[in-house]
């Protein structure tokens, strides 16, 4: 692998993230990074939090790929990282700068027909045309008849359903998919964030040596989100490093009995995330994450998690931007 020698600049803080306050950066399309999008400032109150708009521009990368972006010719594979809190209300406009028709699609939120992204609800855009998507969250709560209805809080994630067939299989094979994470209030925020999407049998549309290498420093929280496309099941398993099998990954007391895993098996359409503290017990270095599925590994759905030292090193003395893509994540 060789350093790319880009990495996303981080221009807003977790904390800040939590208070509303959010701005963003682009990442080059060539490392399959995710951006976190930026939102504009609240408009007005939505469900119980805030209400926010969104650009994405869908775009043909010069691979013959697809992806969404940001700004016009930044689309990356994934697409830009979508956050909220429960509650929050999101104003998603689309511009279709593809040649062919396309749509957004979201999982685990709350939308209306119109926002469904489907031919059938005739709510995908032509090449050259633009429409806003509403996505809305709300926190958990009773319902009437006494039963408790779940929150939005999640790792989810957002795809065309228009391309190549009527559920988009095209566009998500080409790379048009990206992530949500919707939180709780007064949830543990990460310092990085990394995104892994096993599409058939590739790494967010790559195989190795081209995959994404993850680079955190040893101490730092990082968040992992990983979804699945295409036709096959895969495991993901991360080495040297484990989670909870919850919401978040993180145990929630010293009598919570959720299981503490590394490895979890997860189906087209599955997503899921956590937690963990770079090198935490085992420090720092180059910590191998893949499918499990023996015979995925071997043709090329492995990467690597790096975990470097303050001073950016690694055991052995290789500097930790050596011969690796620099991906330092939010």
């Amino acid at each position: 692998m060789t350093d790319s020698g880009a990495g996303t600049r981080r221009l807003f803080s977790r904390r800040s993230f939590a208070t509303k306050t959010v701005a963003a950066a682009v990442v080059p399309a060539v490392l399959g990074s995710t951006a976190a999008a930026p939102m504009d400032k609240p408009t007005a109150k939505g469900n119980g939090g805030e209400v926010r708009n969104l650009t994405l521009y869908m775009e043909k990368l010069p691979n013959g790929d697809m992806g969404y972006g940001l700004d016009p010719g930044q689309a990356t594979v994934p697409g830009p990282l979508i956050e909220l809190t429960e509650g929050d209300t999101m104003n998603i406009e689309v511009v279709n700068n593809l040649d062919v028709a396309a749509s957004l699609h979201v999982h685990g939120l709350d939308y209306d027909v119109a926002s469904d992204g489907t031919k059938m609800n005739d709510s995908v855009i032509q090449p050259g045309e633009r429409r806003t998507y509403v996505w809305r969250t709300h926190a958990p709560g009773k319902r009437h008849d006494g039963t408790w209805e779940a929150g939005s809080a999640g790792y989810w994630h957002y795809h065309d359903h228009n391309v190549g067939t009527e559920h988009g299989t095209g566009g998500i094979r080409k790379g048009l998919y990206g992530p949500v994470v919707v939180r709780r209030k007064g949830d543990v925020l990460p310092a990085k964030q990394f995104t892994v999407v096993f599409n058939d049998m590739t790494i967010n549309n790559k195989v190795a040596p081209d995959t994404p290498t993850f680079k955190a420093v040893r101490g730092e929280r990082v968040e992992f989100i990983v979804v699945t496309h295409g036709d096959f099941f895969h495991t993901f398993h991360v080495h040297g490093h484990r989670w909870v099998d919850n919401r978040t990954g993180i145990l929630e007391g010293p009598q919570d009995v959720s299981r503490v895993i590394d490895t979890k098996t997860t189906g087209p359409a599955d997503s899921f995330g956590f937690q963990v503290i770079a090198g935490e017990r085992v420090g720092a270095g180059h910590w191998m994450y893949h499918c499990h599925v023996q015979s995925h590994s071997d043709m090329g759905m492995s990467g690597v998690f790096m975990v470097t030292e303050a001073d950016g090193t690694v055991p052995g003395g290789m500097a930790g931007s050596h011969d690796m893509h620099d991906m330092p994540g939010m």
